[in-house]
């Protein structure tokens, strides 16, 4: 349970523009923020914020529709080596002992790739050695696999689709370890979809069209997969799909869903059910229960809370929604970070919607990083100034809690 006063803060740094996730590597926390005119990496300490050093090179990106300028992309690590895909296109592989570039590549200048909507989106995957990007690039390739250790292009797949904001996820289908990558970015006529790949050849096993027919609209939610099924979905008009990739790598629809369209959240499962955030928010965005069986709509529902907000004439209540959240699953439950700061425990059930536990850690807007739970800390990132006025942070909280003490024996000394 939350202490009264919420989850106890551990520490707290004031961090720089983007969306990008932090990352927990070892006794480290990785953060990939911009600060003025540099995309930044910094290894903090995963207990204390201490920083252990700082790399930066320049960037000049510029997001078209006034969003944030820094990064969107979560590092990655195999334990030694920390891997950057900056809102550019560049690429680095760095030591995590002492930050040293051990190489690095310009994506989008050596493939002659054109901006996307919101700058480069879609998180690396690192597989076997692997550093797998869905590149989008004109006539292919769609899909790339590096060399974590070198840099050196391992194989290109696909020539039709353009980058999403998805990441790449791995699977097993069929005694075959496949490369997932729900594709799609700017392209007119819209184009996109799921694409499998063989992850030792990146040989194109099969492809499934998906995608919202409007032009502005982005494929950026990542599949979630159950076995040989894949849902994917996308909140520009085509909503959710159940699809399921037959030995032969054929595709079979198994049901659509409209009324599940996640934006760039991705759905959790918990036993036969599936639960999302649909639509593109912040007021209408329901949280929804589908029946993976069938695709059937058991719930939708909206919370509200009522929060006080400071203002000029001292304080003004408002009704404030999860709008665009993140879920993670914890422990057999949910825990979700509302679009506005909220950090709640759910558990979601078929049944309806039940809160367990709410806190107010900020009220900031924009707060759609996905949160980070290690060893029982939560690193949440606050992207926005709050209405205290504080910048942008990375804040470290403890949800690790107390072992209540057998009975009759003396508490622990503090």
């Amino acid at each position: 349970r939350f202490p009264p006063s919420g989850p106890r803060m551990v520490w707290e740094i004031t961090k720089g523009e983007g969306y990008a996730a932090p990352a927990v590597v070892r006794d480290s926390v990785v953060l990939f923020h911009r600060v003025g005119d540099e995309e930044v990496v910094e290894r903090l300490h995963a207990e204390t914020g201490r920083r252990y050093w700082r790399f930066a090179y320049p960037t000049r990106y510029l997001d078209r529709y006034g969003y944030s300028g820094g990064p969107r992309c979560q590092p990655v690590s195999d334990g030694e080596r920390i891997y950057t895909f900056g809102a550019e296109g560049k690429l680095h592989c760095l030591w995590l002992e002492t930050g040293e570039v051990l190489w690095s590549r310009d994506l989008l200048k050596e493939f002659a790739i054109p901006p996307n909507f919101f700058g480069v989106g879609a998180t690396p995957l690192l597989e076997e050695g692997r550093l797998i990007i869905n590149l989008g690039a004109p006539g292919g390739p769609c899909v790339a696999a590096f060399d974590s250790l070198t840099g050196r292009l391992l194989w290109g797949a696909g020539k039709e689709w353009g980058p999403s904001y998805a990441s790449p996820i791995p699977a097993t289908m069929h005694g075959t370890r496949v490369i997932l990558v729900f594709a799609g970015g700017e392209s007119r006529p819209p184009t996109g979809g799921l694409m499998g790949v063989e992850a030792a050849t990146g040989k194109v096993l099969f492809t499934f069209p998906w995608r919202g027919q409007r032009y502005e609209s982005v494929n950026a939610s990542s599949p979630v997969v159950l076995g040989s099924r894949v849902f994917l979905s996308e909140c520009y008009g085509s909503g959710g799909v159940l699809v399921e990739i037959q030995p032969d790598w054929t595709v079979r629809t198994v049901w659509r869903s409209p009324g599940l369209g996640t934006h760039f959240m991705t759905a959790v499962v918990q036993g036969d059910y599936l639960y999302g955030i649909h639509g593109h928010g912040p007021r209408n965005a329901p949280l929804v229960c589908l029946d993976m069986r069938t695709g059937e709509e058991k719930w939708r529902h909206v919370p509200e809370w009522t929060e006080a907000i400071p203002s000029e004439g001292g304080e003004r209540r408002a009704a404030l929604t999860p709008g665009l959240a993140s879920l993670l699953r914890v422990d057999g439950r949910v825990l979700m970070l509302s679009e506005y700061g909220h950090l709640v425990w759910l558990a979601l059930e078929p049944g309806g919607y039940r809160e367990l536990e709410r806190a107010r850690l900020f009220l900031a807007p924009e707060s759609w990083t996905m949160p980070v739970l290690s060893r029982g800390l939560l690193y949440v990132c606050q992207n926005n100034r709050d209405s205290d006025g504080r910048p942008p942070r990375l804040l470290c909280y403890d949800l690790r809690g107390e072992e209540p003490a057998p009975s009759g024996a003396a508490a622990p000394p503090p």
